[in-house]
């Protein structure tokens, strides 16, 4: 068995990329360039895998190429120009994961970050740090939960977070997840491995299944991807990256009304002030704006799901009038103790939000006046920003958007 790594563990610098399939199902795509090297919106799809891995606090790189390699050794050099280190191993295009892994062996540092050059996720790697250190297991793989079946599941988590089962053929029954890489590795798993040319997956992740030490980072957050034709719509869209804000609704947009007391209809409402130039300074700028919002009056009784709409039709028009928009509404009809994944604290809206409008979370702020609201914040990797009676929504919004304060006129 290995021991544990040990909450002082150095935390690794270096990122090694797989990078050298022909992506024979992105041709006639890959016939002249390497799949790490399709552009969305003027750059390869490799270099916004760099930029984040360098915000996260990487240094070095080191891709694994095999496929026409020059066209990614001349564009990204030694990567100066993008604030990483880069270096290259290359090997035979026909070359699977374990053997390209194999034969770099000695340049990988004891623990390392292990990406593929065709999956886009908005890493949280201080959370997935923490959590492998905690776990004394000598890899952590990111899984994506699927719980809108955006993949073919081909893993299986248990409740402590292990690996239970993995499945490359994704056929088992029983499975409900999708490795997506973003694997922290310590340097010795790749003795698993053979000199043979073979899969590390393959390979290595039934071992370490077997022997209950391949540990999972779950998340809910959708993953883009490079991997084949009928993906390539959603990553173009997903990297534009058009802004968008989160917004709570009562207390941000409208007086919350007192505690275990609901607005019912349009009669309770009542707008803050500067909301409604809030959301036209955000239309303004080109952003998205969503609503998210607990409405436990539902399953209390105090509404119907019928007031509740007529309610949000309200307040759209109002917003339109005013030059804003809301483009979308998430709430939670449900009842504090239904334990269901979407009210607040939980972090369920704001991650359809991210389904629906391909948002990058980690980009997005959501703005919240208490506590649950922040706590959802975090759990999805947003931004955050609250407001307050010192602090209105307006206040908030000027300081996103860069706009200085509005001077009011002396008397």
């Amino acid at each position: 068995m290995t021991g544990p790594v040990g909450v002082d563990q150095a935390r690794p610098t270096q990122v090694v990329i797989l990078a050298g399939g022909r992506g024979e199902r992105l041709r006639p795509l890959t016939d002249a360039r390497p799949k790490p090297m399709i552009e969305f919106h003027g750059k390869p799809f490799l270099q916004y895998l760099l930029e984040m891995v360098k915000e996260s606090g990487f240094t070095r790189c080191l891709l694994l190429l095999g496929y026409m390699p020059e066209a990614i050794q001349e564009f990204f050099g030694d990567g100066r120009r993008f604030g990483i280190e880069i270096e290259y191993a290359v090997s035979a295009p026909e070359n699977d994961t374990g053997r390209r892994l194999k034969l770099a062996e000695s340049r990988i540092d004891p623990v390392f970050l292990l990406m593929y050059c065709d999956n886009y996720w908005p890493m949280r790697f201080d959370e997935m740090w923490r959590q492998f250190t905690a776990s004394g297991a000598p890899a952590l793989v990111t899984v994506y939960r699927n719980r809108d079946h955006y993949s073919r599941d081909n893993l299986r988590v248990g409740s402590d977070g292990t690996v239970e089962r993995y499945d490359r053929s994704r056929t088992a029954e029983d499975l409900s997840g999708v490795d997506i890489g973003f694997l922290i590795l310590k340097r010795s798993v790749l003795d698993r491995l053979s000199d043979r040319n073979e899969s590390f997956e393959a390979v290595v992740y039934p071992q370490l299944v077997a022997q209950r030490q391949l540990k999972a980072y779950q998340t809910d957050h959708r993953y883009y991807s490079v991997g084949s034709l009928e993906r390539l719509t959603a990553t173009d869209e997903f990297l534009a990256r058009r802004p968008a804000v989160i917004l709570d609704r009562d207390g941000v947009l409208n007086r919350r009304p007192p505690k275990a007391q609901y607005v019912c209809s349009w009669k309770d409402w009542q707008w803050l002030d500067g909301a409604r130039e809030s959301l036209r300074l955000f239309k303004e700028a080109g952003y998205r704006t969503i609503v998210v919002s607990n409405q436990a009056g539902i399953a209390r009784g105090n509404m119907t799901l019928k007031d509740l709409e007529e309610i949000h039709e309200r307040m759209k028009e109002e917003a339109r009038q005013a030059g804003g928009a809301i483009d979308a509404i998430y709430y939670c009809p449900h009842g504090w103790d239904e334990d269901c994944e979407c009210r607040k604290p939980k972090p369920g809206m704001l991650f359809q939000a991210q389904r629906d409008f391909s948002l990058d979370l980690s980009r997005v702020f959501f703005v919240g006046d208490d506590e649950r609201d922040e706590q959802a914040a975090r759990a999805a990797g947003c931004r955050w920003a609250a407001v307050s009676d010192s602090t209105p929504l307006i206040a908030v919004a000027r300081q996103l958007l860069g706009k200085p304060a509005r001077q009011e006129a002396s008397h």
